[in-house]
């Protein structure tokens, strides 16, 4: 069966919103044995309609699972969290999908939980929310952060092989920490940004003239504004700080971007947009070069942990994970071109 390399074949999904309904799909689709649960009645109803076994409480649904998938909102998962675990023994596996991590990975730490506990984030959503949102295919062949411990390796070598047979995800190993830093630029800043233009046009005499003008830059630009203002903002507050550092860097483009239109600098100004376009550029045609390497399955990790580590700081992932016969082998890629300074 799909997904038992990780030896992971017995899974539940805590929160079936977008994303968590999203995983449940894609699991049961592949043909595991899954269970959900979801706070609110018709949405379990709704599930049960589409053939999903579904569970009145989240006791029953973790019960006997092999990996548990706490999804909802921000600030629920610490206490779902503690939940989960009292329903579940040792052997089996939690994550969760929010889209911060230093928060929960402190709470799992202090709840005793770094040996089964993995951070996760899917790097993948929708402008709308909720069950009605999800798809099975969703999550297809995103990247999909990890964030390994060192007391954890067993549980992340198990769930990584999981995603990738499942969901064909390209598997970054980071910190809680760097993955909060990189997230503030790569996900959070650009909610903000695009609130910050959608709402301007909307404060604006002219709304109307210039939403009929509207092309697909300002649909693209400003996508994710349809998204829930309740979600965005506990994204935005649970990573407060670095968003805040990344919101001064933005201005400061900004500024320098102003100064060159107020002084009529053709080539300031084309520097600035040039710079913009080298990172566009090299997003849209990014090459990898995969490597192989193995370490000791039941050695000690540090080093395991440090190679992990080091490859999703360098913009690298993983499409392959197995242990055999005392070693675990991961296939990896790195991006073929440094990356930009």
């Amino acid at each position: 069966m799909v997904g038992e390399a990780g030896g992971l074949a017995r899974a539940a999904v805590v929160g079936t919103g977008l994303i968590g309904g999203s995983v449940l799909l894609r699991l049961r689709d592949a043909g595991l044995d899954v269970a959900g649960w979801d706070p609110q009645p018709a949405v379990r109803r709704r599930l049960r309609d589409r053939g999903v076994a579904v569970s009145d409480t989240v006791e029953q649904a973790v019960a006997g699972r092999d990996v548990v998938f706490v999804c909802g909102p921000l600030p629920t998962l610490p206490a779902m969290l503690a939940r989960v675990a009292a329903a579940t023994d040792d052997r089996c596996v939690l994550t969760d999908v929010g889209s911060t991590k230093a928060e929960v990975a402190t709470a799992a730490t202090a709840q005793g939980l770094g040996r089964r506990f993995v951070p996760g984030h899917p790097m993948a959503g929708a402008d709308r929310a909720g069950l009605g949102a999800a798809g099975a295919d969703l999550l297809d062949g995103a990247a999909w952060v990890l964030c390994p411990g060192p007391t954890g390796m067993d549980a992340f070598r198990r769930l990584t092989a999981l995603l990738v047979d499942v969901f064909h995800a390209r598997v970054v190993p980071m910190s809680a920490p760097e993955h909060d830093a990189a997230a503030a630029l790569a996900s959070h800043v650009p909610h903000v940004l695009a609130g910050a233009l959608a709402g301007t046009v909307q404060r604006s005499a002219l709304r109307d003239a210039v939403l009929a003008l509207a092309a697909g830059s300002f649909a693209d630009g400003t996508r994710v504004a349809g998204g829930p203002p309740e979600r965005t903002a506990n994204m935005l507050l649970a990573n407060r700080d670095r968003v805040l550092v990344e919101l001064t860097a933005v201005g400061a483009f900004l500024d320098e971007v102003a100064a060159a239109l107020r002084a009529g600098d053709a080539d300031a100004l084309t520097g600035r947009l040039a710079e913009a376009r080298a990172a566009r550029a090299t997003l849209c045609a990014r090459g990898f070069t995969a490597h192989r390497r193995e370490f000791p399955a039941g050695a000690d990790h540090a080093g395991e942990l440090a190679y992990l580590r080091e490859l999703g700081a360098a913009g690298g992932h993983l499409t392959g994970c197995r242990v055999t016969a005392g070693a675990v082998g991961y296939t990896a890629h790195l991006p073929a071109t440094p990356p930009l300074g």
